[in-house]
């Protein structure tokens, strides 16, 4: 299995730091570490922004901070950018829109279980970039095959770099515009949905997974052709815990699961410790024992996160760098009390 399991520690990517070394000494702690997302230090540091990258049609405002699009623009770019299609360099994040990428990549993994990256899916892509009209380049039936292809060159060219630090590199797609698949967006329905994820899952190297902090449709969801599911957990422990026979069925076929359990709000996290925390992952891993999934099986495909990103704490990154440790302390307990180490 290449990605590992037994209750070994990630994160979710996108951080409140405005200091790049700090931001990538904190990805680094984790066991499995990754390359973070800092749009409070710059505007090119958001996800939506990086995946934006040689996306034509984009109009890119770094002083108001916006991302739009313009179907004209789309029209006079696309020739040029079919032309680079074959290049790798192409799709690759540039230094420009990511410095804490490039700085990542100077790092020696060789030691580590596997690492990770990241890019912004096309569902949240396409749902949050308005055209000329206001309108989400998702409901456009030109942009909206050529979206997925592109975004999924993307994730493919940044899979292979990783993979030439550590043969263990996966990805995780960013999608939490999921949660309003069903809610939010008339006019794209579930089984167009469907179509579109297993076409993009289809062009996109393994392995490969999604990463949400949201509350989506699990049973479509964990259906999807992925090896890898990163959730808030903490947040949704009842709804999720509800959805047994998905997640036997994903962990049957080789499924992991990565618990987003510490809180990173400041007010919420001061509330916990790491036994009621444990104990509120626990109660989750009880009743889906209780529904037939077993928890050793289930122990070997969990990876452990903090729950969420925050970006608006008012100590900053504290909180969030203290949510880091806890999640590696929670790690070390619960690995030595079943037997994982």
């Amino acid at each position: 299995m290449p990605i590992p399991g037994n209750l070994l520690t990630t994160a979710m990517a996108v951080m409140p730091h405005t200091d790049v070394e700090r931001a990538l000494e904190t990805a680094l702690s984790v066991d499995i570490p990754f390359w973070p997302q800092l749009p409070n230090f710059n505007y090119y540091e958001d996800m939506y922004v990086q995946a934006a990258e040689h996306f034509p049609g984009i109009l890119l405002d770094l002083d108001a901070r916006t991302l739009r699009f313009s179907i004209d623009r789309f029209a006079m770019e696309f020739e040029d950018t079919m032309a680079r299609f074959d290049d790798p360099a192409f799709f690759d994040i540039s230094e420009t829109y990511s410095v804490v990428y490039h700085r990542f990549l100077a790092q020696d993994f060789a030691d580590r279980p596997a690492i990770r990256g990241q890019l912004e899916g096309p569902i949240s892509f396409g749902f949050n970039v308005l055209d000329q009209d206001e309108r989400p380049i998702l409901f456009d039936d030109t942009v909206r095959p050529f979206m997925f292809e592109f975004m999924a060159r993307r994730i493919n060219v940044q899979l292979a770099r990783l993979r030439t630090l550590n043969e263990n590199a996966f990805m995780f797609v960013d999608e939490p515009g999921l949660q309003f698949l069903f809610s939010a967006m008339s006019g794209y329905s579930d089984v167009q949905a469907k179509e579109n994820l297993d076409l993009f899952f289809s062009q996109v190297d393994r392995p490969r997974g999604i990463h949400l902090c949201g509350n989506p449709d699990w049973d479509f969801l964990l259906g999807l052709d992925m090896d890898v599911l990163s959730m808030d957990i903490y947040t949704n422990a009842e709804i999720f815990s509800a959805y047994g026979k998905s997640i036997g069925r994903f962990l049957e076929k080789g499924g992991v699961i990565v618990w987003g359990i510490v809180p990173t709000g400041f007010e919420i996290f001061a509330g916990e410790d790491i036994p009621s925390l444990i104990q509120r992952l626990e109660v989750v891993w009880e009743a889906l024992e209780k529904k037939g999934i077993d928890r050793s099986l289930l122990l070997k495909q969990s990876l452990l996160s903090p729950a969420t990103c925050c970006l608006v704490n008012p100590d900053k990154e504290k909180t969030v760098e203290h949510a880091f440790r806890t999640v590696g302390r929670m790690s070390r307990e619960l690995r030595e009390k079943y037997s994982l180490l």
